[in-house]
């Protein structure tokens, strides 16, 4: 992927650093507020009944107030956090497929032509070239429908950090938070794609934050307003089955911005569009499901079948109008 020519957004948010690590960081007033849970004890190393008191306060405050179920995390447990009227794309991550090997020795259709560096400021680099991508892509649409479009912004964290839709943890996969306009997300997601979802390569790497502005555009047009107001009326499966209609559509977003952004920059090299694909493709409710339970449920789906996902990107990519993605007025999804 070439993003020589791509000049990187001014509207990236870098809280690394700030949270996580052993404590949980909540941004704002010049950084993150630590809330220290004293661990002191009586003679012999043992807790006092005071201590015990105030670790049992500051559990139920966690819990109740920020959401945070520290239990829940010591355990393990690797559900997403709920976004209340937000659309969190949430990546329930499987350590092994279903015929025991592992996602890493997966072989990944087209190759791959390179894999951004997350752990360096290359990451925070890549990231913030592809979101001023995405800028000037929305841009220039926007522009030609006679609209003004915000740009949103991106925030990078580690660990843990909070949103306007809540609190934001690395377990939830990178999302889109409308109440505050911003892309989350957690760079080691990046990992996770490679090496437990077979899902590598830059242009792969670059689709989710493209998928996640498709979101913000989404928002930008009031789409999310309607979707929330319908959903409320809706049955669990009702809801389920319109929020597949989002998902879809912000991966033919994610096309258009790809379609737009090698028109103008020419970005793509051989084997990026086979990364964005399979990317899409692993990533697909039908596949996570079946790896990490051993069985699918259409019902329960929230983003889209693997093939589902795969059409709407090419969809996107062929796109001449942001009308060739209306996934809410179609029978064939």
């Amino acid at each position: 992927m070439r993003l020589d020519n791509e000049r990187p957004s001014d509207n990236v948010d870098d809280q690394r650093g700030r949270g996580g690590g052993g404590g949980f960081g909540f941004p704002g007033g010049g950084g993150g507020r630590r809330i220290n849970i004293p661990m002191g004890g009586g003679r012999g190393g043992g807790m006092s009944i005071s201590t015990i008191v105030l670790l049992v306060i500051a559990y139920l405050a966690l819990k109740f107030i920020f959401g945070i179920d520290l239990l829940s995390m010591m355990n393990g447990g690797g559900g997403g956090l709920p976004i209340p009227g937000g659309n969190s794309t949430e990546y329930q991550i499987p350590d092994a497929s279903t015929d025991g090997t592992t996602t890493a020795d997966a072989q990944v259709p087209g190759g791959g032509t390179g894999q951004a560096d997350v752990t360096t400021d290359a990451g925070k680099d890549f990231v913030s070239r592809v979101l001023g991508s995405t800028e000037r892509a929305w841009g220039g649409i926007f522009q030609k429908m006679g609209k003004t479009y915000e740009d949103p912004t991106l925030v990078m964290f580690s660990g843990f950090t909070q949103s306007a839709c809540g609190m934001a943890q690395s377990a939830m996969g990178p999302f889109y938070c409308p109440r505050d306009q911003k892309v989350y997300i957690d760079l080691s997601f990046y990992q996770d794609m490679k090496n437990k979802l077979g899902a590598p390569g830059d242009f792969a790497q670059a689709y989710v934050v493209a998928h996640e502005v498709g979101h913000h555009v989404q928002n930008s047009f009031g789409i999310l307003d309607k979707v929330m107001q319908a959903r409320s009326q809706m049955s669990e499966e009702e809801g389920n089955a319109l929020q597949v209609r989002v998902e879809l559509q912000a991966d033919c977003f994610a096309g258009i911005w790809a379609k737009e952004a090698n028109a103008r920059a020419n970005i793509l090299e051989e084997g990026d569009v086979e990364e964005g694909l399979n990317a899409a493709a692993q990533i697909g409710d039908d596949r996570l499901q079946k790896r990490s339970q051993g069985y699918v449920v259409p019902e329960s789906f929230t983003h889209g079948s693997s093939e589902q996902r795969v059409r709407w990107f090419k969809t996107g990519m062929q796109a001449n109008s942001v009308r060739d993605c209306d996934t809410f007025n179609t029978d064939n999804l």
